[in-house]
C-alpha cells in the first residue's frame, strides 16, 4: 500500500515536470510568460493553455480511476492565478473541473475556482512580477531570508505567504466532503502520508514556475543578445556614413569655384546618394542594389578625377538576387580611391567581381594603385574605418561563417576578397535580420 501511495506522489511530480517542460516548447506561450502585463484576449489565451494542459491531467485520472498522481487541478488553478492573475486563475479553475463536474464531483468546480481567485491575489501581494519566479518550497530557506535579508522584508514575507496558502490549499481539498478527489491512503491517513501530500503539492507548484522561468531567462537573454547586435551594427553604420558624407562632400567644395556646373551636377548625385542611405533599410540587400549603389558613388567620385578613375565589374548573373550586409562595397571601394588611387598621378581602376559556388558568396574589389605598406598590411582588418568596419559588421553578423583576407603588394595595388553564406532574395517583409 505505501509502495502505492509513494509511486503516486512521484508520479505527480513527474506529471507536472512534464507537463511544465512541454508548455515551455511552445512559442506561442513563451511569448504570453514574457509579458509582464497582459491584454483580456492575453490573459484568456494564457487560461486557455493552462486549462487543456491541466484540464487534461484531471480527465486521466477520471476516465482511467488508476492513475490518481496524474491529477494536477488545484496545482494547475493555483499556477494559473499566480502567473496571469484572477481572471486567468478563475476561468482555468472552472475548466479544469469539467471533467470531475462531469463525474458528480460537484463541489470540484468552485474549490478550483476559488483556489484561481486567491492565486491572483497573491500575484498582487507580490512586490514586483519577477518575486513569483523566485518562489522556494523550502521553508528553512523562507525563514532565514525573513531574518537574514534585513533589507527588504516584504519580499521574504510574501515568499512565506505563498508558502502558506499552497499548503492552505491543499488542506482544503483534504478536508473538503467526499466530491473532491484527493490522494489519501485510507479513511485515518498516516501523519507521513499527510506529509507527504502536502510536500509534494509544493514541489508540483515550484517546479513549473523554475521551468518556465529559466525559460523566461532564456528568452531575455536572446533578446538582450538581438539587441546589442542591432546596437553595435547601428554604430558600425554611423560610422560608415559620416565618413562617407564628409569625403563627398569635401570633393564638392573643391568643385565649386573652379567648376560650378560640374559641383552642380555632383550635388545632384550626392541627393540620390543621400536618398538611398537615409531611406530606412534593414541589415541586408540584394547584391544588384548594393552595385547600383557603388555606381552612383562612383560617378560623384569619378567627376573629382575625372579620366584618372575608371571602373569595371564582372558580376556573375546569378549573385545579382543574393542578399549581402548593406553598404559592404562601399567603405572598400572608397579605401581603395583614398589610399590606392588619389596617390597615382596616372590614377588607376578598380575592379569588382563576384562569384557563387558551394553555397557560397565571393565577393573581390581590387585596384592598381600604390598598394599597402607590409606593416599597414598586417593590422589593417583591425584598424580605421573602412576596412576594420566592414571585417567587424561580417563578424557581427556571420560569427565564424565567413572570410575576410587583404592581398598587396607595393606599387601594384591591393584586393580584398569576401566569403559569406548564400542568402537568396526575399519580399521585404520576410528579409533577415541580423
Amino acid at each position: 500500500m505505501w509502495e502505492t501511495y509513494l509511486v503516486s506522489l512521484l508520479v505527480k511530480l513527474a506529471a507536472m515536470a512534464s507537463i511544465a517542460s512541454v508548455l515551455a516548447r511552445s512559442s506561442a506561450f513563451k511569448a504570453l510568460l514574457m509579458r509582464e502585463s497582459r491584454t483580456l484576449g492575453q490573459r484568456l489565451s494564457l487560461a486557455l493553455w493552462l486549462s487543456i494542459v491541466f484540464g487534461a491531467s484531471v480527465a486521466t485520472r477520471v476516465v482511467s480511476h488508476t492513475y490518481h498522481g496524474a491529477d494536477l487541478g488545484l496545482e494547475g488553478a493555483l499556477l494559473a492565478g499566480v502567473v496571469g492573475g484572477y481572471v486567468t486563475g478563475l476561468a482555468s479553475g472552472i475548466v479544469i473541473s469539467l471533467p470531475a463536474v462531469f463525474m458528480h464531483e460537484q463541489l470540484t468546480m468552485p474549490l478550483l475556482a476559488g483556489i484561481g481567485v486567491l492565486g491572483g491575489l497573491l500575484r498582487d501581494c507580490a512586490p514586483d512580477s519577477e518575486e513569483i519566479w523566485r518562489f522556494s518550497p523550502f521553508f528553512d530557506l523562507n525563514i532565514y531570508r525573513f531574518f537574514k535579508e534585513t533589507r527588504d522584508h516584504r519580499r521574504t514575507a510574501f515568499h512565506l505567504l505563498l508558502f502558506a496558502s499552497i499548503l492552505f490549499s491543499e488542506f482544503l481539498r483534504s478536508t473538503f466532503p467526499s466530491e473532491v478527489f484527493h490522494l489519501a491512503t485510507d479513511a485515518r491517513p498516516h501523519w507521513l502520508a499527510a506529509a507527504g501530500v502536502y510536500v509534494t503539492t509544493l514541489f508540483a507548484v515550484a517546479i513549473p514556475l523554475k521551468i518556465w522561468n529559466s525559460t523566461r531567462y532564456e528568452r531575455k537573454l536572446e533578446e538582450q543578445e538581438r539587441l546589442l547586435v542591432e546596437a553595435r551594427l547601428a554604430a558600425l553604420t554611423s560610422q560608415i556614413n559620416p565618413h562617407f558624407l564628409f569625403n563627398t562632400l569635401n570633393s564638392v567644395s573643391s568643385l565649386i569655384r573652379t567648376d560650378p556646373d560640374q559641383a552642380r551636377v555632383m550635388v545632384m548625385k550626392l541627393s540620390k546618394v543621400l536618398r538611398r542611405l537615409l531611406r530606412k533599410h534593414e541589415n541586408f540587400t540584394p547584391l544588384r542594389e548594393e552595385l547600383s549603389f557603388i555606381e552612383d558613388y562612383l560617378s560623384i567620385e569619378m567627376i573629382r578625377f575625372g579620366e584618372k578613375l575608371r571602373f569595371e565589374k564582372e558580376v556573375a548573373e546569378d549573385t545579382l538576387d543574393m542578399l549581402v550586409p548593406s553598404m559592404l562595397l562601399q567603405p572598400l571601394v572608397e579605401n581603395s580611391i583614398k589610399h590606392g588611387l588619389s596617390a597615382k598621378v596616372e590614377g588607376g581602376t578598380i575592379r569588382i567581381r563576384t562569384q557563387r559556388g558551394d553555397s557560397r558568396l565571393y565577393l573581390t574589389v581590387e585596384d592598381d594603385g600604390a598598394g599597402i605598406p607590409e606593416d599597414k598590411l598586417a593590422t589593417l582588418l583591425d584598424h580605421g574605418i573602412g576596412v576594420s568596419n566592414v571585417n567587424e559588421r561580417l563578424k557581427v553578423l556571420f560569427g565564424n561563417e565567413y572570410r575576410m583576407w587583404v592581398e598587396s603588394k607595393p606599387g601594384e595595388g591591393a584586393r580584398i576578397r569576401i566569403e559569406v553564406p548564400e542568402l537568396q532574395t526575399r519580399t521585404p517583409a520576410s528579409a533577415p535580420q541580423a
